[in-house]
């Protein structure tokens, strides 16, 4: 087995809900085949924190453009302001950390950290502020969330950390460098946007959109004020089912396994019937309740056959495909 190295400061600069990192390596084994020979554009409509990004930046050398998207606008201001003022954004965010730490009580850091989060939502803030406020709030929130009122105003609230990690300069030159290292297009929109802008040639799309609920209890879908419903998970289909008539594209595509909690929600397997669905291991950290904690299944679904698809492999090797 290929041991995967990844440079230990590229990786992301937030704390996501649904984030990638544990799954990586069982994301690079879905990967298409032989796509470290060939040169190819890289698309990821749901960046998120980026987790696969930084992956597969740091991976696939020949990727010879990027085009990432998301719709939290904050989000999307976060990795322009990584990618053109990181040096500036360190200088802001050291001085913010500096001034957090300084407060030797935990209601002293609560009512600083009370104030951020309503400059955050109320004031108009250069790129760079809005950046700073953004990670700062990320870094010393409660369970490290975005979550958003109806109003589109950030609502976690404080998270007690003793001494949270603020400013890591390391990450934030080691990520600017990376989005420098290609060409790299930065769009904040809906999902379908990112097609107008990749060029002839083949390209591989990566989708992380926000996750179908397991149960009625369990829909946390509110990284913005804009619901993502059944109608827009079918929408998601559709536009899938549009990439796979073009011949020079591949996807994958993650999303929650509702047919694991409940057999006979079997939404996944006939909306994505036309193609290859496989599942992964994956461990859910975020979650108010800590006895809904732990490991559970996720689906992976893409329009060419993943290595090994139909081999069951043993449940204790982390990974395995299933035909469905």
């Amino acid at each position: 087995m290929v041991k995967l190295r990844f440079h230990n400061s590229v990786k992301p600069f937030v704390k996501w809900a649904g984030g990638k990192g544990q799954l990586l390596p069982q994301l690079d084994k879905c990967l298409p085949v032989g796509l470290e020979n060939r040169e190819f554009t890289y698309v990821e409509p749901f960046v998120g924190g980026g987790a696969m990004l930084f992956h597969m930046l740091q991976k696939f050398p020949k990727i010879g453009k990027v085009v990432i998207n998301d719709i939290n606008p904050y989000l999307v201001t976060a990795y322009r302001t990584i990618k053109n003022q990181p040096d500036e954004l360190i200088e802001r965010l050291s001085f913010f950390e500096s001034q957090y730490f300084a407060l030797e009580d935990e209601e002293a850091k609560k009512a600083f950290f009370l104030g951020a989060r309503e400059i955050f939502n109320e004031e108009d803030l250069d790129d760079v502020d809005r950046t700073k406020y953004l990670i700062f709030l990320n870094r010393t929130c409660f369970n490290g969330l975005y979550r958003v009122n109806s109003k589109g105003n950030f609502n976690v609230p404080f998270g007690k950390y003793l001494h949270p990690t603020i400013c890591n300069r390391d990450i934030i030159k080691a990520d600017s460098e990376a989005l420098n290292r290609v060409d790299v297009t930065i769009l904040n929109g809906d999902f379908e946007h990112t097609l107008d802008n990749i060029d002839d040639g083949y390209a591989f799309f990566y989708f992380d959109p926000p996750y179908r609920p397991l149960n009625a209890t369990s829909s946390f879908t509110s990284y913005s004020k804009e619901d993502f419903n059944d109608e827009e998970q079918i929408r998601l289909r559709d536009f899938c089912a549009l990439l796979n008539e073009r011949m020079d594209v591949d996807w994958m595509l993650s999303n929650a396994d509702c047919s694991a909690k409940n057999p006979e929600d079997r939404f996944f397997e006939n909306a994505y019937a036309d193609f290859y669905i496989s599942r992964v291991f994956a461990s859910r950290a975020i979650n108010a309740n800590p006895s809904k904690r732990g490991k559970l299944t996720e689906l992976l679904i893409s329009n060419y056959p993943p290595e090994g698809y139909g081999v069951r492999v043993a449940e204790d090797v982390d990974f395995y495909n299933q035909a469905i």
